[in-house]
């Protein structure tokens, strides 16, 4: 009897179990917009990732913000010529990104203008643009606040397939030219030495950066954009110091950023952007405080062993 009473209230715990785990993770899913949403954010983490790992192994988190506000005038320009409409804002965003990336890659060329100068010329001109383009808009404020933000939840089918096209195409592209990637990213004498053609493997990085920006548009906002290509790469750089082992963490935690913060921005109700981002930030934080702990208990037993080694050679 006593067998059967616990045999029956264990099956209800999984019984309850079972739905509350099909109301916070099935349940949305059901929905076609949130699981369009769903699937969107898991392509941008992992391409963010992939690409934001070159972003900080060469220093370039200050480009990718700047590149991600440069795209607002080519937002505006096409927000202004659908009369209202926000179906063509990535081919805009994409143009204005492109040629951002080709007119830094063209100043700096030949280091004839620092690279940071360059950034911050390129930067301010085309952000004070795209700001002046949306201010002639009517109501500009409202329609076009996601794109500071991010509307995840607004993505449709063609949306989706531009994000999964593009985002494929972007890593094809990283996986053709790795090798030629991670040379110019560590040594740039040995590429001249190897005589690759480093400044148009430069401005393809470039390119591949602006892309990704564009491509994660929707999803966390021109705002929110450089925390995406920086956090996720930042946390497994402390991981791993290899590249490609750097790179599938990255692209790991990216994608896991984006599925935990699209579910805690369901059931919280807080935009989904900033959800996403604060959630690679805490993966972050803990991976930063798990190794300073280890640090301190490595050093806390290496000096502790030290004092044994001297108080027995004393004796």
């Amino acid at each position: 009897m006593i067998g059967w009473a616990m045999w029956l209230a264990a099956g209800g715990w999984w019984s309850a179990w079972l739905e509350r785990l099909d109301a916070w993770l099935i349940a949305p899913l059901r929905y076609p917009l949130l699981a369009r949403s769903m699937e969107a954010a898991v392509i941008v983490g992992v391409v963010s990732g992939v690409v934001g790992t070159f972003v900080v192994v060469r220093g370039m988190a200050f480009f990718g913000d700047a590149l991600a506000h440069a795209i607002l005038p080519g937002v505006a320009f096409a927000y202004q010529r659908a009369e209202g409409k926000t179906d063509g804002l990535f081919w805009g965003g994409l143009v204005a990104g492109v040629l951002s990336a080709l007119g830094i890659g063209w100043l700096t060329r030949h280091e004839r203008v620092r690279e940071d100068t360059a950034i911050g010329v390129v930067f301010a001109a085309m952000f004070a643009l795209g700001i002046a383009m949306i201010s002639r808009v009517n109501n500009y404020a409202g329609d076009l606040s996601h794109i500071l933000f991010g509307q995840i939840l607004g993505v449709s089918p063609a949306d989706l397939r531009l994000i999964a096209g593009f985002g494929a195409a972007v890593l094809v592209v990283v996986a053709l030219f790795f090798k030629e990637f991670m040379i110019i990213s560590f040594d740039l004498a040995l590429a001249r030495t190897l005589r690759l053609p480093v400044e148009l493997f430069r401005l393809l990085l470039l390119v591949l950066i602006a892309v990704t920006i564009v491509v994660s548009l929707q999803t966390v906002g021109i705002a929110l954009m450089v925390a995406l290509l920086v956090t996720p790469a930042a946390t497994a750089s402390l991981v791993t110091h290899r590249l490609l082992p750097m790179m599938g963490v990255s692209a790991f935690l990216g994608a896991a950023a984006s599925v935990i913060g699209f579910y805690i921005s369901f059931h919280q109700d807080i935009a989904t952007g900033p959800a996403i981002v604060l959630t690679a930030t805490a993966f972050f934080l803990a991976t930063f405080g798990v190794q300073q702990v280890r640090s301190m208990w490595a050093g806390w037993r290496g000096v502790s062993s030290a004092t044994v080694e001297a108080a027995t050679r004393t004796e």
